[in-house]
């Protein structure tokens, strides 16, 4: 089907050569993917090459190759996403939230302090900054909605009701929320978002995209064929894919 997130200098650790979108594309196609979408964290931007993308994608006309970027969403660096977004003629933008207040909450050192935090709190401050992003007008895509649980941490207001908001700003802007498959290969071991949340965002009309979050060519479409079965589980009828921001649906039927 689709993979509209994937990483293709990882975090740093490889070029953004030929040989490597290559890899990517192969990897792709094994996996029967009609659509592939780039979106390197912008963190790397000095590291991208998107005309070779576009040039090695003219020997796959069989795949829709994508170009976007992950945009790590901080409050009041709007101007800086904006800039970076003038650049390049993307195909999507995916934003996303891994810093509250500074804090880089997702990586495995942080941990302990995700224990040692009011649960209810923690996900309150990440919400906020969903919301924020959402109605940021920067966005095609939310990435990874619920990744405050990476740890397994979880609150004692239900999480419809703390991620309202969040949902709210999203529906309003007509925005993508991701089936991301990468949440299983962390401590929590689930997809984002879970499955009350997959079921509420159907309720209030959200598209849905899907993404391994693949850091390297191995795991471009992992688990999208059962990502694709839990969709169709609760009467989801298609996924978005994009093309120059516009939106491209693809049946599930």
């Amino acid at each position: 089907m689709l993979d509209l997130h994937v990483h293709l200098v990882g975090h740093n650790d490889r070029e953004a050569n030929r040989e490597n979108i290559r890899a990517f594309l192969d990897q792709a196609s094994r996996r029967g993917l009609k659509e592939i979408g780039f979106a390197d964290h912008d963190y790397y931007w000095e590291q991208m090459n998107f005309p070779l993308i576009r040039e090695v994608a003219k020997d796959y006309p069989h795949l829709n190759v994508r170009i976007g970027l992950e945009a790590e969403y901080r409050p009041n660096e709007e101007g800086r996403i904006k800039h970076l977004l003038e650049q390049f003629p993307f195909d999507f933008v995916i934003g996303s939230v891994h810093e509250i207040n500074g804090w880089a909450f997702d990586i495995p050192e942080e941990e302990p302090k995700h224990w040692q935090k009011d649960p209810d709190e923690l996900y309150s401050e990440y919400f906020e900054i969903v919301t924020r992003a959402a109605n940021s007008g920067l966005f095609t895509t939310i990435g990874h909605f619920d990744l405050i649980k990476i740890f397994g941490v979880r609150p004692k207001t239900d999480i419809l009701v703390l991620a309202d908001q969040a949902l709210m700003a999203v529906a309003k802007h007509g925005l993508v929320l991701e089936v991301n498959t990468n949440g299983r290969y962390k401590p929590v071991q689930e997809f984002y978002p879970d499955q009350r949340l997959r079921e509420e965002i159907l309720r209030r009309g959200i598209d849905f995209t899907l993404g391994s979050d693949a850091h390297s060519a191995e795991v471009v479409g992992r688990d999208i064929d059962e990502a694709i079965q839990l969709l169709r589980q609760i009467g989801v009828h298609s996924v978005i894919g994009f093309a120059s921001l516009d939106k491209v649906s693809y049946s599930l039927e």
